[in-house]
């Protein structure tokens, strides 16, 4: 799988990346990420990427040009890959939605700063337009590393499970069971015996049932999309 990343901060991307799981996929080759620097395909001797706002505004508006440079030399020589602009305006991300993305060979995303982007560049190349909640960052470095990781493990080799995601929220419409691990009692707080039992039905059981429960006290809006699908 690889990712292509157009960014005006691609240390924050590549620093992220660089760590953890996902760092040691990208290590063994699983997954490739590659970062591309917005301000290396500008025009202007000052390195703006970014003017005022046709019509009046505050802040200041990512123009066309770098950016679409930027993304013709990604896709040269190659066909076009799915392009995703991270956006407070987007689809929010959803476990469903990363799952259809990692079958995918190629993405390429774009991150926003400022006032936002040219809406004519995003018209030219941009596929869809995902959000990662319902609130406004100061760019898209941190969602698309959100995007970047939530895809990632998914991919086969990524998780040295596939259980390891298959099991966790949201990917069934519920929360995740509550975990327990040694010791058995911490602070008087012990671990329910049924986890203990060695009952595997029972335990499946339990789980469900705890699942069920977390979501219909935390996150019931869950259960209403999961019985309208």
């Amino acid at each position: 799988m690889k990712f292509d990343v157009m960014t005006l901060f691609p240390e924050m991307i590549d620093f992220i990346t660089g760590e953890s799981i996902i760092g040691r996929a990208k290590e063994k080759g699983i997954i490739d990420v590659n970062t591309f620097n917005i301000r290396d395909y500008t025009q202007d001797k000052h390195k703006r990427v970014d003017d005022y706002p046709y019509g009046g505004g505050p802040g200041m508006i990512m123009q066309c040009q770098p950016i679409y440079d930027c993304y013709t030399d990604i896709i040269r020589g190659g066909s076009k890959p799915h392009t995703i602009y991270m956006s407070p305006k987007g689809a929010v991300l959803t476990q469903k939605r990363a799952l259809e993305l990692s079958e995918l060979g190629h993405i390429v995303i774009l991150c926003g700063h400022y006032e936002g982007v040219d809406q004519r560049v995003l018209d030219e190349i941009v596929d869809e337009e995902i959000s990662i909640g319902d609130y406004v960052l100061t760019g898209g470095e941190l969602p698309a590393c959100v995007l970047i990781d939530c895809v990632s493990r998914m991919i086969d080799g990524v998780l040295a499970d596939s259980e390891g995601f298959q099991n966790e929220s949201h990917f069934n419409g519920y929360l995740e069971h509550p975990q327990y691990t040694r010791p058995e009692i911490w602070k008087n707080r012990c671990v329910p015996q049924t986890l203990l039992s060695g009952h595997h039905a029972n335990i499946e059981k339990w789980k469900k049932q705890q699942a069920l429960e977390l979501t219909q006290k935390q996150r019931p809006d869950l259960l209403k999309k999961t019985e309208s699908e």
